[in-house]
């Protein structure tokens, strides 16, 4: 996992937002961590690396 943080300020329809903390909360996920995963997914998809991508064989361990 990143040892920074740095913050991403996004707008959303309220609707949207509401139906998507419901769906993070009944998945017992945040929707900090659905938004890292959904951005992770997205760089992968379109191949693009960064600093601490997880390197081959660099899987996470359960709990991390």
């Amino acid at each position: 996992m990143e040892s920074k943080t740095a913050r991403l300020t996004i707008l959303i329809d309220p609707d949207k937002k509401r139906a998507f903390e419901t769906l993070c909360a009944a998945q017992d996920l945040t929707p900090s961590q659905v938004v890292r995963q959904l951005i992770r997914d997205y760089l992968n998809q379109h191949g693009v690396e960064y600093a601490s991508k997880p390197k081959i064989g660099g899987a996470r361990k359960p709990g991390k």
